[in-house]
């Protein structure tokens, strides 16, 4: 195994050299088209048009008479406008939505392969046509030339989407303002979608017709979880779809064969499109922003602040009425939750004292800070929400804990203007219930 991955890493043997890069240029182009497409929503459609290869392919090979792969990506091509075509065609002259007419395609179209297919098959000479290697893929059987030509047009690929970058990232985000621009809108969308049907005609020989979506979309949706700026998602996904190429090719090429006498190898197409999938199940997981383990931090350190925060207004208000917020305080005289005492505590909001616990300087200028931008808030929503004063203290608790400092000062400025802005902590505009006993705090 080690020989092998060595002569993998050096590009020694000819076959895998061809493969891997056949492969990795169809999962870069692959990816770059595929992001315009789920962005536009038009993801299933490569699907469709990679099912509705199958019979192109067919027709152009009782047409030749023999297998001959440009003819076969040519018939394929035509084949895949023509799905294209039709759902375009439903949705706009009937009732049925785009998610059935996809559905339609890809049952007919595809059906109607299998029964050609079968039908050259049982022809004396059916078998030289390989046509069931375009249904998973036979990436193994992929010579120079159909790399090149792989390789020619996913530069092309890239180069039409390069041009028109600006156009298609309008399309993908505000298609009524690109035709307000006067952008043939119409032009542009068929275009994406004939890139689509390019990109996918070309990966049937590596991953076939069952397959060639994931490339069309995992790469891209593993993309999204690492952005919000199309150029960089568009760079992501080339990436990630070259990477699924090239690995799923390498690990083909250097795995031990299955303990099967009847399999020689492990298929490049299925391990191209699992590495595809593991790429997207870790940007899935540890993606910085929208991944699922930050998602729980970030949930985590809200529900900590947010019970911090509750705890210094429960106490500020407390002591308010004394107006001595050093006082020491216990558990029974402010019932509290233990997990956001300890917060408080490790935060050095609040001090423990022999005889209880008591805010610290600085936690008495954190419970300041947040009782008035919770005040300011019901401020607002009374005066410009017309919310009753004996409700609005539910509603600012809601989104108190969420206010960036910049719409804090707006809210300020805008209170400002109207001469409604007091100085230091304002008073509660309802009542917020009965203070604590004298008795209960200690001096």
């Amino acid at each position: 195994m080690f020989d092998e991955l060595l002569r993998l890493l050096t590009l020694q043997d000819a076959n895998t050299r061809t493969v891997l890069l056949g492969a990795t240029a169809l999962g870069i182009a692959s990816a770059v088209v595929g992001s315009f497409a789920v962005l536009r929503r038009r993801a299933l459609v490569g699907d469709a048009v990679s099912h509705a290869a199958l019979p192109g392919l067919c027709l152009a090979y009782l047409v030749i008479g023999d297998r001959n792969f440009a003819a076969f990506l040519a018939g394929a091509l035509v084949m895949g406008v023509g799905a294209a075509a039709f759902i375009a065609l439903v949705k706009a002259w009937t009732r049925v939505k785009e998610d059935a007419a996809i559905a339609l395609v890809i049952g007919g179209f595809f059906g109607l392969g299998i029964v050609l297919s079968r039908s050259i098959q049982n022809e004396p000479s059916g078998n030289r046509a390989g046509l069931d290697g375009f249904i998973f893929g036979k990436a193994a059987s992929m010579v120079a030339s159909d790399a090149a030509l792989i390789g020619a047009i996913g530069a092309g690929v890239i180069a039409c989407v390069a041009l028109l970058f600006k156009e298609f990232r309008v399309l993908c985000f505000d298609r009524d303002f690109a035709s307000s621009q006067g952008w043939p809108s119409l032009l542009l969308d068929l275009l994406l979608m004939t890139l689509v049907c390019v990109c996918t005609v070309a990966g049937l020989p590596a991953v076939g017709v069952v397959l060639m979506v994931s490339l069309l979309v995992i790469p891209p949706a593993a993309a999204r979880f690492w952005t919000n700026r199309l150029g960089t998602m568009v760079c992501l996904a080339g990436a990630f779809g070259g990477a699924a190429g090239a690995l799923g090719t390498g690990l083909s090429a250097t795995l031990p064969a299955p303990a099967s006498a009847l399999t020689r190898g492990w298929p490049t197409g299925p391990l191209i499109t699992l590495v595809a999938a593991a790429i997207f199940v870790i940007s899935l997981l540890a993606a910085p922003k929208r991944g699922v383990a930050a998602d729980l931090v970030r949930r985590w350190t809200l529900r900590r602040r947010v019970a911090r925060q509750n705890l210094l207004r429960r106490v500020y208000e407390a002591l308010e009425p004394r107006g001595d917020f050093a006082a020491v305080w216990t558990q029974e005289s402010i019932p509290h939750s233990s997990r956001a005492l300890r917060s408080a505590l490790r935060a050095g909001l609040v001090e423990r004292t022999e005889t209880g616990f008591r805010l610290s300087a600085t936690g008495r200028a954190a419970a300041a800070r947040v009782v008035r931008a919770h005040r300011l808030w019901e401020i607002y929503l009374i005066t410009q929400a017309q919310i009753a004063p004996d409700h609005v203290d539910r509603d600012a608790d809601q989104i108190e804990h969420v206010l960036p400092p910049e719409t804090l000062a707006t809210l300020e400025a805008k209170l400002a203007e109207e001469g409604r802005l007091p100085a230091g902590v304002p008073r509660s505009p309802h009542r917020i219930g009965a203070p604590v006993e004298a008795g209960a705090l200690r001096p």
